[in-house]
């Protein structure tokens, strides 16, 4: 057999990766999954298989030219429209939500809709590319996430998703989703370590200077409390309780500070907040002590003294219920580029582990 001959096989047995840009807003959202693809191809050539991904990056509708932020046009070669052959796995990256509803996209949707139906390619999306999915009907009764700060838009527009923000990917059946932008990396090395094995998905983890399994979820990155208004009671308490958390805050208190009556205050803090003052208070001391801990080098006892989170235990316990980690990983994670660990530090270990 000649060359020819093997490359020709090795194209068939090849399975058919089309990532689709909603749009260019965001060039991590498509080029993260399509450099872990072609690496992962590079990879199984070079130890000797004759599988590998053939990687096409294709437009959502006939127009095959997509905008960027970045002043740049992106170019595709074909429209995934145009598509006939087989598809393995499809990946709808990002989505601007400007032109989801013209006829355009919509026959976008029916395409994916179809490709559903006919065939068993795997579908998946990286962040805000879910709610292409939703609209096509492919998430209906499915486990779903995307980046956090859409998952109320999601959970509102689409109600028959069962969002969960917090993974950083997450499948059900053959429907893939990813959070942030960072995550269709995440999706993409899960999916060739679904194909095959962790050897390959390692490698290709090294090469991206990547975490093949990154630790954390994406709650560490979104605020537990929202913005309240300046009318709202929350905000009215927040510059008080700020100053006094190291203290025991009960409602009593609490009550006591703005003149009202404990009974009277739950009811009106819960009703403008919908949480109670109990859960509201532990929340404000997880973002105070998140907030130490990315920006100064006290000690992470200190830090529970200074937050009323008790001591060590108490605080590595809250933060788990909270947050999905502990408080020296988060530290590891989140802490300011200035304050960032050195290149021989430690928290370097979990870099592309293999346990």
């Amino acid at each position: 057999m000649n060359d020819d001959e093997s490359a020709l096989i090795r194209n068939q047995l090849k399975k058919k990766v089309v990532i689709v840009p909603m749009s260019g807003r965001t060039l991590l959202h498509f080029s993260g999954p399509v450099d872990v693809f072609t690496n992962a191809d590079k990879c199984l050539y070079l130890s000797g298989s004759k599988h590998g991904y053939d990687v096409v990056i294709a437009s959502p509708t006939l127009k095959k030219h997509i905008p960027t932020l970045a002043g740049a046009e992106l170019v595709c070669q074909q429209s995934a429209l145009e598509i006939t052959t087989p598809i393995d796995i499809v990946i709808v990256a990002g989505n601007d939500f400007q032109t989801l509803g013209k006829s355009e996209y919509a026959t976008f949707c029916n395409w994916l809709s179809t490709i559903n139906e006919k065939s068993n390619s795997r579908i998946g999306s990286v962040c805000g590319g879910a709610f292409v999915l939703a609209e096509a009907g492919l998430l209906n009764g499915k486990k779903a996430t995307t980046h956090w700060q859409l998952s109320d838009r999601l959970k509102k527009e689409y109600p028959l998703v069962e969002v969960n923000t917090n993974p950083f990917y997450m499948g059900d059946g053959r429907i893939y989703t990813s959070g942030g932008v960072s995550s269709g990396i995440d999706l993409a090395l899960a999916l060739v370590e679904e194909d095959h094995g962790k050897d390959i998905a390692i490698q290709v983890a090294r090469k991206l200077v990547f975490y093949l399994s990154r630790p954390g979820f994406q709650a560490q990155f979104g605020n537990l409390l929202p913005a309240y208004e300046s009318t709202n009671i929350a905000q009215k308490l927040y510059g008080w309780l700020n100053e006094n958390l190291a203290q025991p805050l009960d409602v009593t208190r609490m009550a006591e500070h703005l003149n009202m009556s404990p009974r009277n205050f739950t009811r009106v803090f819960h009703k403008q907040t919908g949480l109670p003052p109990a859960k509201f208070i532990e929340k404000l001391r997880v973002e105070m002590a998140r907030k130490y801990l990315e920006d100064t080098d006290v000690s992470i006892e200190s830090i529970a003294e200074k937050c009323g989170l008790n001591n060590l235990v108490s605080m590595r316990r809250t933060f788990l219920r909270h947050l999905m980690t502990t408080p020296s990983d988060y530290r590891r994670a989140f802490r300011t580029s200035l304050q960032s660990p050195g290149i021989n530090d430690s928290s370097q270990s979990n870099l592309y582990r293999t346990n």
